[in-house]
């Protein structure tokens, strides 16, 4: 997947901090631990961000800042106003026209620094779009909010050696975890099953926006030393903290548990797509059908669906209102049905409204 520019050109190897002429890294340049051959490195990075919701856009906006030279955000929701509280690279415009957040995500970093070179792509990452998604990156950032992503994270960045940071946030905890294949523990070694008892999320326990940014800027500086070449300073353990209550712990993954499914015995059962089931999105009383891969004409779908109900378009995403639900569509047939969490419903008002 070749890399293109977002905002003005620039040079996509080799990009060098010339003196006198770009000050715009001159304070992180001075700082020892980066200094001007990090600052080189970090600009001739290549990073995957997937999911940019509360923790992704924080941390997409701070390497953007620190100066990757190349993002690649990957993203399936679109933006609203309840993200606004915590969501700080995205303003109520973007809410407005329901942006998905991938595109909102570029545009933001193409009007505060048009050097990086950004790849949008408004995609559920899934096993059969993992390796188009994820190749030619030097590292992995978790953004997502829920599990089952993150365990094909897991598989596909152990599978190919690619080093992947766990970040999360919810209520007033924020947690986070390098993984570095064949040197620390995976997130498959710390759990070894995906929980199934009730997992919290910002729906059923809220979430502060302190507790995003303090877990996306551990999680950016910790980038920030795997790409500037200081690989030894890396933490090698779970880190918890709660802002709310000061409480700190921390879990070592120091080395991968013995007998380790993913990092050990090498079956990767997520990245096969074993039993992948639908996905109710955080936040949200939602569920995505994704399973319909179908070039969707959004203009001629949106004169269909006006009779029914309210219906706008742009070239990014549909919205349709038929109360009580709400539906948003995208240009690929992948939709977000919102007022129900039955996967039966959400497929029979699909099939109505747009086909089956």
């Amino acid at each position: 997947m070749g890399w293109f520019e977002h905002g003005a050109a620039m040079p996509v190897a080799n990009m060098e901090i010339k003196p006198g002429v770009d000050e715009r890294y001159s304070r992180q340049v001075l700082f020892a631990g980066i200094g001007r051959e990090g600052q080189t490195r970090l600009g001739n990075s290549r990073v995957a961000v997937v999911g940019c919701g509360a923790t992704g856009s924080a941390l997409v906006s701070l390497l953007a800042r620190a100066g990757v030279g190349r993002l690649r955000i990957i993203d399936r929701d679109y933006v609203e106003s309840s993200n606004l509280q915590r969501q700080t690279l995205f303003d109520e415009s973007d809410a407005r026209d329901s942006l998905p957040k991938a595109v909102a995500a570029a545009r933001k970093i193409g009007s505060f620094n048009s050097a990086v070179n950004v790849q949008a792509h408004c995609s559920d990452l899934n096993p059969e779009n993992a390796h188009q998604l994820l190749c030619e990156v030097d590292l992995i950032v978790d953004g997502t909010d829920n599990f089952e992503t993150r365990y094909l994270l897991n598989d596909y960045a152990v599978k190919h050696s690619l080093p992947w940071i766990y970040t999360a946030a919810v209520a007033s905890s924020a947690l986070t975890m390098n993984v570095i294949p064949g040197e620390t523990s995976c997130l498959t070694c710390l759990f070894p099953q995906m929980p199934r008892s009730v997992v919290e999320t910002c729906e059923t326990h809220g979430i502060l926006n302190s507790a995003v940014h303090y877990a996306a800027s551990v999680a950016a500086t910790e980038a920030l030393k795997l790409l500037a070449g200081a690989r030894s300073l890396l933490r090698r353990s779970l880190l918890s903290y709660d802002v709310w209550t000061n409480q700190r712990a921390e879990i070592s993954a120091h080395q991968p548990r013995s007998q380790c499914l993913t990092c050990v015995q090498r079956d990767f059962v997520h990245l096969a797509g074993k039993g992948r089931p639908h996905i109710t999105l955080c936040g949200r009383n939602s569920v995505q059908i994704h399973e319909c891969h179908r070039p969707i004409d959004l203009a001629e779908l949106s004169e269909r669906l006006k009779p029914y109900g309210g219906v706008r378009h742009n070239e990014f995403v549909l919205k349709f209102w038929k109360s009580p639900f709400e539906m948003t569509l995208f240009p690929d047939g992948r939709a977000i049905i919102k007022g129900t969490t039955d996967t039966a419903v959400a497929r029979s008002l699909y099939a109505r409204f747009v086909g089956s």
